[in-house]
């Protein structure tokens, strides 16, 4: 059988085909929320990670739950100045702890953790984005993992892998990628949430924003903005 011509256009991937590969190469790797971690835990985490990798992120949040603090009420009840120094090493401490206040107020003023993340999904969603410094990738973080809800989380993680695989919206906007996830995906929030995990953990450890590691990625010879080793300068 003769094989394809060399520059055929390569088929346009499947997600079902995609995320077989993303299982493949990073199912047994660690990722940071399961469905046993506090609500509220996850929830200062989609907080404390902005703009910071997660390795900060988790000590901040070691340091809270140390001084009994990883909850609403423990961290309105910190003075403003011993908040900013729990969550110092996530960065921008005192923004994050402005943004921790505002959400644990938030919780509070809607009957407490249980009655806040069990608001209809769409409520709940407008409720985050009320709080100050919360946007809609942070909003659909603690959607998606602190309240089991449907939203998927376009991060740029996702934008980016999945635009050198050749598939995305024509619009590279969060809503616009959102959208294109969900219309493709069944609705189910355990799902979704694997998948965004996966997504993450593909972009941190292969398809990286500088020198992706293309060469040990599985879907190297279906992926249309792959680096091959010349183009590297590698032998």
């Amino acid at each position: 059988m003769s094989s394809a011509h060399p520059d055929a256009p390569l088929r346009r991937l499947t997600l079902t085909e995609v995320f077989a590969a993303f299982e493949a190469m990073h199912g047994g790797e660690h990722w940071h929320w399961t469905p046993e971690t506090p609500p509220f835990e996850i929830m200062a985490g989609a907080v404390l990670v902005q703009r910071a990798a997660w390795t900060n992120a988790e000590r901040a949040l070691d340091r809270l739950r140390a001084a009994g603090a990883l909850s609403p009420e423990g961290v309105l009840a910190l003075p403003v100045a011993a908040l900013e120094e729990l969550v110092r090493p996530a960065g921008f401490f005192r923004t994050k702890a402005r943004k921790l206040r505002a959400l644990a107020s938030a919780v509070q003023e809607h009957g407490g953790l249980d009655a806040f993340l069990g608001s209809p999904p769409e409520e709940l969603r407008a409720r985050l984005l009320a709080v100050w410094g919360i946007g809609p990738e942070t909003a659909d973080a603690i959607l998606l993992y602190a309240a089991k809800q449907p939203a998927f989380v376009a991060d740029a993680y996702a934008a980016r892998v999945f635009r050198r695989l050749g598939l995305g919206p024509d619009r590279d906007s969060y809503d616009a990628w959102q959208a294109w996830f969900v219309r493709q995906l069944p609705v189910d929030p355990a799902l979704w949430a694997r998948l965004h995990a996966l997504i993450v953990l593909h972009g941190k450890r292969r398809c990286r924003k500088r020198q992706p590691r293309c060469a040990d990625c599985l879907l190297l010879g279906r992926c249309p903005g792959a680096i091959t080793a010349p183009e590297r300068g590698l032998p």
